[in-house]
């Protein structure tokens, strides 16, 4: 069993989808600090210095009562107020739609560099199945197949 495990590990699959996964790990750790760090302070500062980490909603007041104006989200939470953080999600759609983005591209770029696979088989005429080229007879009517042309 560990020879066949080893020879599984071996076929550089399993190898190449861990390197992918990581890769995808750390490429949505950038994006994410890209998001944070650099594209929402510069778009926040262009609303009039709207920190987008620090939007909420209060759904539930804090035990304490009523929040200061500015109150900070971590200072609401840690007040005992139900929030909805809905900057922080806008945060992440962002995320995500520039890994979408990026991902979209390179699917296509990759598709571009693929062959296109070679065809092998043709519809029959009158039944319409699936028939390999060769054939000249059908195997699912039996009708006679005209040969096939390049």
């Amino acid at each position: 069993m560990l020879k066949e495990f080893k020879a599984f590990i071996d076929k550089g699959t399993l190898v190449q989808l861990a390197v992918a996964f990581i890769m995808g790990i750390t490429f949505a750790a950038v994006v994410t600090s890209l998001v944070n760090d650099v594209i929402m302070p510069a778009v926040g500062l262009g609303l009039g210095g709207v920190d987008f980490n620090n939007l909420y909603a209060v759904i539930k007041e804090a035990p304490g009562g009523p929040l200061a104006d500015g109150t900070t989200l971590e200072a609401a939470r840690e007040a005992g107020a139900v929030v909805i953080s809905y900057g922080v999600f806008v945060n992440a759609i962002i995320v995500f739609i520039i890994v979408a983005l990026v991902l979209f591209f390179i699917v296509k770029a990759y598709s571009k560099t693929q062959k296109p696979a070679e065809v092998t088989t043709r519809d029959c005429p009158f039944c319409k199945s699936a028939v390999p080229l060769e054939a000249t007879r059908c195997p699912q009517c039996t009708s006679e197949l005209p040969p096939v042309t390049s």
